[in-house]
């Protein structure tokens, strides 16, 4: 494992579009509260084109790591010249590191992390996901895997989740259905409210004109069905899926705490060192609140 004197010591974030990721400012926190003053994490804009060529050269300009977002996760794992068996079982990779021989090995922290924000065990509980990408794969796996008595995936194309669910062995549906988890995993509200609109923090006890729920296939009552939600999809105010679900009694999450959570176990997986934590949420957090714009894991 590489020590924090070594002289390659860059790690990021690949993602398409990935300027408001709020990783750099956890990880880069995480590194100078350890003293690893020779270790730094950026940005790194990647357009699908362009991934596996700019992927594959990182280590050659010395980077030790990176994770994968929106939308490289399946890319990810198929460049990888190895991969965990979770990662591969899951389809899905959001953690790369580099070999000094150039080698490329995946790793999914997505799934793990999911569980570690979600702070109970999901052993007989039913659950809905929405969405059928990388983030949607992990979720569906780690949920099945942790004993879920239920998985259903739904997506706005239906042959996707229908794909989905025959490689992960769940169950697809038509529409959303009542359950006892719901997680979102699609891309809707990334961009936040609209300017001038009610927004998430407003929103309305009917949802039918709601546009970020009307996406999602849900109603204000439709939410208020599951008991326990994660949005994928975090910002410096609820989402409107999280606003619906708090109105209705549920206990509902954003993004956040799984970016925290999967961070840091790839911090571990590429520093050989303990993630603190505390100080990455503490940093996340801080750089949310200096802007509007929301953003995934």
């Amino acid at each position: 494992m590489m020590q924090d004197g070594a002289s390659r010591c860059r790690l990021g974030v690949l993602g398409w579009p990935v300027a408001h990721s709020r990783s750099p400012a956890m990880h880069n926190a995480a590194l100078a509260f350890l003293g690893m003053d020779a270790w730094s994490y950026q940005r790194l804009p990647v357009p699908p084109a362009l991934f596996e060529q700019t992927a594959r050269a990182l280590a050659q300009s010395g980077f030790r790591g990176a994770n994968v977002t929106v939308p490289h996760k399946e890319a990810a794992l198929a460049l990888a010249d190895s991969a965990s068996a979770s990662a591969e079982e899951i389809g899905a990779a959001n953690t790369l590191t580099f070999g000094d021989d150039g080698s490329v090995a995946a790793e999914n922290t997505d799934a793990p992390g999911l569980l570690a924000a979600l702070e109970l065990s999901p052993r007989g509980m039913s659950a809905q996901i929405l969405g059928a990408g990388g983030s949607a794969r992990a979720a569906a796996w780690a949920l099945r895997e942790a004993g879920a008595r239920e998985v259903k995936v739904w997506n706005r194309t239906p042959a996707r989740a229908d794909a989905l669910a025959r490689e992960l062995l769940v169950q697809s549906v038509p529409e959303p259905r009542a359950a006892d988890l719901l997680i979102n995993c699609t891309s809707v509200g990334l961009l936040g409210p609209p300017s001038g609109s009610e927004g998430a923090s407003g929103l309305e006890p009917s949802a039918t004109d709601v546009a970020e729920l009307n996406q999602l296939a849900l109603t204000f009552d439709l939410v208020g069905e599951y008991s326990h939600v994660i949005d994928l999809v975090y910002g410096s105010g609820p989402t409107a899926l999280v606003a619906a679900a708090r109105r209705a009694g549920a206990r509902a999450l954003d993004g956040l705490e799984v970016l925290v959570a999967q961070g840091a176990l790839s911090f571990e997986t590429w520093t050989g060192r303990s993630a603190p934590v505390e100080v990455m949420r503490h940093a996340a957090r801080a750089e949310l609140g200096r802007g509007d714009a929301l953003t995934r894991p």
